[in-house]
């Protein structure tokens, strides 16, 4: 497989492999590893949401508004 980099991704992979002393090649397979990971991960949790709507488990409204206030105060 081949990937093409615009020249400023290239730039940014290469400083970066540089400064960790690391082959470029390992740190976009590395990359790629996380992301689809992530996406796994993200997927089955959707597929946790959406049973749990179907069951009729919902949060409230107001339950939410305090958990965003307590992660994140004015």
């Amino acid at each position: 497989m081949e990937v093409q980099l615009t020249s400023d991704q290239q730039a940014k992979l290469t400083r970066i492999a540089a400064e960790q002393g690391r082959a470029a090649e390992t740190l976009v397979q590395e990359a790629v590893e996380r992301f689809l990971n992530y996406d796994e991960w993200f997927s089955l949790e959707v597929d946790k949401g959406l049973a749990a709507a179907d069951r009729g488990e919902f949060v409230e409204h107001g339950d939410i508004r305090k958990m965003i206030d307590s992660r994140y105060p004015a």
